[in-house]
């Protein structure tokens, strides 16, 4: 029997926090308004308190020194938690991302560990404006030497925040900020799986969905609609996009004959498009029909008064599963 607590995914992130901070007195938390404040999100909320300045402090409006930052700090053997506020403003830490943060291990011949995480909130339907509800893992995920993931559920935030903290490589720790205050049980006793591993979160025999972060749930919604109806949908929470647990999707894929991919980026060029190539590849002669992808549309994330009809819903999920089952 495990001790489950339900939590939302921010408080679970925070217990997480938490408990990496008190295991490890290199573990330090940094980025704008984290301290006092706890975040624009409260994640952080009340780990100052506990603590203090040293263990966790503000960062000015400069998110290229925020990483060049944790960077320093890693190279003198802490493990720096770095936050960026909204994704939309990580691009201005982009180049100590991908030229030195990716690349200082290969470059020092292992010499220089770089255990970093920088958590992001990422994603939209929270009715933000502007640069404040974009997906850009796919930039991330192209990049060798970074780690990429994202937690859907709060036992997977409260573990998987903890596994990234314990990496020896730098992990990019994307946050559903929609799905923040959704509670869940969260087993405290664990054990976890693997970081990298994907969860067949709902078995089904008609078709496969793969998805991550906050399309996990809408995703769940919509093989729920279909089971109604006579078809069986298989789910599966990637949890990791680099790299990506393809022996999971693969198993199920050759089950069930058809793979649908769902998250909220634009297909192209997209995590979604690498997923349909590695598929395709891997299981051509188990494929009833073409991979179908599921995104955002191929533009700017438009204004809040029109991110619905941009993010897609069971609606647009369950039109691709009735494309995929007409081949």
């Amino acid at each position: 029997m495990g001790n489950f607590m339900e939590m939302a995914i921010a408080k679970a992130i925070n217990a997480g926090l938490r408990k990496a901070m008190a295991d490890d007195p290199k573990v330090l938390i940094f980025g704008q308004d984290v301290a006092q404040l706890g975040g624009v999100f409260r994640v952080t909320e009340g780990i100052h308190a506990e603590f203090g300045d040293t263990r966790i402090f503000n960062s000015p409006i400069a998110e290229s020194g925020i990483v060049g930052t944790a960077i320093g700090l890693a190279m003198r053997g802490y493990r720096p938690v770095a936050e960026i506020q909204f994704e939309g403003f990580i691009f201005p830490a982009f180049d100590q991302i991908t030229t030195q943060l990716a690349k200082m291990q290969n470059r020092s011949e292992g010499h220089h560990p770089m255990p970093v995480v920088i958590r992001v909130p990422y994603g939209g339907g929270i009715g933000a404006i502007e640069h404040h509800s974009e997906s850009p893992e796919a930039y991330f995920a192209h990049t060798p030497g970074l780690r990429v993931v994202t937690p859907s559920n709060s036992n997977d935030a409260y573990w998987m925040i903890q596994q990234a903290i314990a990496s020896t490589d730098p992990v990019l720790f994307f946050e559903p900020k929609r799905r923040y205050w959704q509670k869940g049980q969260v087993d405290l006793d664990g054990p976890p799986q693997d970081l990298h591993s994907a969860r067949v979160l709902r078995e089904g025999t008609d078709v496969t969905i793969a998805t991550y972060g906050p399309m996990v749930h809408t995703s769940l919604q919509a093989a729920e609609v279909a089971a109604s109806e006579g078809i069986s949908i298989e789910v599966i929470d990637l949890r990791s996009i680099s790299p990506i647990d393809f022996p999971t999707i693969i198993e199920s894929v050759k089950e069930t004959g058809r793979l649908i991919t769902v998250s909220e980026a634009p297909n192209s060029f997209s995590v979604a498009s690498e997923i349909s190539a590695r598929i395709t590849e891997e299981c051509f002669y188990h494929l009833q029909a073409p991979v179908i992808r599921v995104g955002g549309f191929d533009i700017p994330y438009p204004a809040a008064k029109l991110e619905e009809i941009f993010l897609p819903d069971a609606d647009r999920i369950l039109e691709a599963v009735d494309r995929s089952r007409a081949y």
